[in-house]
């Protein structure tokens, strides 16, 4: 058998990356000029576009070290038993290929994660040396994002946060009971554990910044995880409260959601269809609520229904608006910041933005609808100088009124 390419196992391996959520990558139209029309190409080889920590969008090449795997999870598609073409790189291959992107301005970091080939141990020493190599022995200055594997030694675990500018453990799903169901290879507790030790190394490292000048930098962009939607029985409840309890024990910088997605000869006992891309654009809405807008778990979870589901067709927030319309209307020229934050179309910027103009001057309906896309949503919600919406807010179609309209879909799509 040839050996393949390293073009050929460069789109086999970024390819594969694709389902890690925790680096996102902006969608486009798929094209190139392999015809010798055009110029440039969006297609695969793994450049994806991420978030460093101070706010800028980056390029960064994503794929893995190998999609070889002694592990059978029932959602991988680089499970042991699944019948995909496989391939390999040597560490020096990619980082050849990572300074061969960045000379030519392709990218400006690496996002690497593997398969487990051999052992945990084994496969995480390569992915370290990658990151040592570029580190120090060519001074590599650019964005590194490790995926590290829970079940390899501590001790290993540690080395890549020194290399790395983030580190990632995915916790895959949200229930003991899911895991042991579709990933029996992996152990919930040992992955919490693992993810305990980055969180410790990060805050004994930023203590040791405040006393030593010297002291070497441990993960500055901090940890992040994943968890898969719908492969599992899990409602969006659960998913909720695991998110806050990884929040809270961890000091996680994030968490990703990855909506299920079928793959080819996939196994029974995994959902024959993807979950609503939908429902994982709610988690990140109420992800948000909690970081930003001063929710409380148990809050987001009350905007569930009676299975623990978010609405599809409203967004979190306005379905907790609705179930406590006697916290409304707000007033907007009274209430504190935590109140303003809970109104239904209004942002962060927003009610910073009001908060500073009612300074100056009485807030009234025109300024809000020059802070926000549409004040329709907000009407039943808040008082003005020049507004109430005396019974607006105890409507009992009012859900109906604010819910976006139902569209006809294509037949043929």
């Amino acid at each position: 058998m040839t050996r393949s390419t390293v073009m050929e196992r460069l789109a086999i391996l970024a390819d594969a990356a694709k389902y890690d959520a925790s680096c996102a990558s902006s969608g486009t139209t798929r094209r190139n000029s392999r015809d010798g029309r055009g110029l440039g190409s969006t297609e695969g080889m793994g450049i994806c576009h991420a978030y460093a920590p101070d706010g800028r969008c980056i390029s960064l090449l994503k794929l893995l070290l190998t999609n070889h795997c002694i592990f059978d999870c029932h959602y991988c598609i680089n499970r042991k038993s699944s019948n995909v073409q496989r391939a390999r790189f040597t560490p020096q291959e990619v980082v050849d290929i990572t300074l061969s992107f960045y000379r030519r301005n392709y990218i400006e970091g690496l996002f690497l994660s593997s398969g487990i080939v051999k052992s945990s141990n084994q496969t995480m020493e390569q992915l370290i040396e990658v990151a040592r190599i570029l580190r120090e022995e060519h001074d590599f200055r650019g964005y590194i994002h490790l995926k590290t594997i829970p079940e390899a030694d501590p001790e290993l675990i540690a080395q890549a946060g020194l290399w790395a500018d983030r580190v990632s453990i995915n916790v895959e799903l949200p229930t003991e009971s899911g895991l042991a169901r579709l990933a029996p290879d992996k152990n919930g507790p040992r992955i919490e554990s693992a993810m305990g030790s980055v969180s410790t190394a990060i805050e004994d490292a930023k203590d040791a910044q405040k006393r030593f000048r010297k002291a070497p930098r441990f993960a500055p962009a901090g940890q992040s995880t994943q968890m898969i939607v719908g492969a599992d029985a899990a409602s969006d409840a659960q998913i909720v409260g695991k998110a806050s309890t990884l929040y809270d024990k961890f000091a996680l910088r994030r968490v990703y959601y990855s909506a299920f997605s079928p793959i080819p000869e996939a196994s029974a006992v995994l959902p024959l269809k993807r979950p609503p891309l939908m429902r994982e654009h709610r988690l990140y809405q109420s992800d948000w609520l909690m970081r930003f807008y001063g929710f409380a778990p148990g809050e987001v979870q009350q905007a569930t229904d009676a299975d623990g589901m978010l609405p599809l067709d409203i967004d979190p927030k306005l379905a907790w608006a609705l179930k406590f319309r006697e916290r409304f209307p707000v007033d907007l020229n009274r209430a504190p910041r935590e109140d303003l934050l809970r109104v239904p179309g209004l942002g962060a910027k927003a009610v910073s933005a009001l908060l500073a103009a009612r300074r100056h001057r009485t807030i009234r309906l025109e300024d809000l609808a020059r802070l926000t896309v549409s004040v329709k949503k907000l009407r039943p919600f808040v008082v003005a100088a020049d507004w109430r919406p005396t019974l607006l807010t105890d409507r009992a179609d009012l859900r109906a009124r604010l819910a976006p309209p139902a569209t006809q879909m294509e037949l043929f799509a």
